[in-house]
């Protein structure tokens, strides 16, 4: 990791699913979870890697030649193919492919240079009550580069939230939130077996992250939502008297879609979870009224 800049694997404008009003969203690069959904594989490794658009290739063959560990091959029967396991992701051929069908996902950032970027949309941020948001990955394992680059948007007078799986130590979260207006916390689910069979790690130090950030900020609740996981009444109901307990302001449930089920062949991967899919329509909103009842403001999809 660069120690003076951070790792970007996207930068989004225009957003209005992380946070309040219209807002340009930092993707951070690296993420300790696994979760067998994931809409955003590209996000998880700690450093920049290849990520194929088969549909735009046009066979010049540029990219065979650039590969020093001869992964890429290309014949007129079959194609380009690439043999993940040779690739070292050098990404050589990224730079040879002029039909950005060979992408390289991660670029190292400075917080000056992310900024000039986010203050393109500064207007809107203005007009509609929206700011930044900083999400991942998860943010946290760049914390030094988070705060800087929040603490820079708070100077420019910007709104700032963090969205975070919470999954760091209380000090790295701690000095992110000193320059943060709102969290956006991620819970994927309250049993610690479930969440460490879903993601690869347990869920106490999550919640405890959880209780200690409530208590210093305001904060969103937010919950992917899978059918069979973590979509049961009583698990909901569970959540609620979290999100009760802690002054959460709102819970978002963000029903599962397919997007990392399409991005993980393009990255060299078979997707985990064949069999997720998202809870019927009219179960979502049976789930959105025993929150609300309770006094909880919800939505769904942001």
């Amino acid at each position: 990791m660069n120690n003076h800049k951070g790792l970007i694997f996207d930068i989004q404008r225009f957003s209005i699913h992380d946070g309040p009003g219209i807002r340009t969203t930092v993707f951070m690069k690296g993420c300790p979870l696994r979760c067998l959904w994931c809409s955003n594989p590209e996000s998880q490794d700690f450093f920049p890697n290849l990520m194929v658009r088969d549909i735009n290739c046009k066979g010049c063959g540029a990219c065979v030649n650039a590969c020093p560990q001869g992964a890429i091959t290309m014949t007129q029967a079959e194609g380009r193919k690439i043999e993940w396991s040779r690739c070292d992701q050098c990404l050589l051929c990224t730079g040879a492919c002029i039909y950005h069908s060979l992408n390289r996902r991660g670029s190292y950032m400075e917080v000056p240079d992310i900024v000039q970027e986010i203050r393109k949309d500064e207007g809107f941020y203005r007009n509609s009550g929206g700011g930044v948001t900083v999400s991942g990955g998860e943010a946290l394992w760049q914390s030094e580069i988070v705060a800087q680059l929040l603490a820079a948007c708070k100077a420019e007078g910007m709104h700032t939230a963090l969205d975070t799986t919470g999954h760091s130590s209380w000090e790295k979260l701690a000095s992110v939130l000193n320059f943060t207006d709102l969290v956006l916390f991620d819970v994927k689910h309250l049993d610690s077996g479930a969440h460490r069979r879903a993601t690869g790690v347990g869920n106490e130090q999550i919640l405890e992250n959880l209780v200690k950030a409530a208590k210093k900020k305001r904060i969103w609740i937010r919950m992917p939502l899978i059918a069979g996981f973590n979509d049961s009444e009583a698990h909901i109901q569970e959540l609620t008297a979290l999100a009760k307990r802690n002054g959460a302001e709102k819970i978002s449930l963000l029903p599962y879609h397919e997007g990392g089920k399409a991005k993980s062949p393009q990255l060299g991967r078979i997707y985990p979870y064949p069999d997720a899919v998202a809870p019927a329509e009219n179960h979502i909103h049976r789930l959105k009224d025993i929150m609300e009842k309770e006094g909880i403001v919800v939505s769904i999809g942001s």
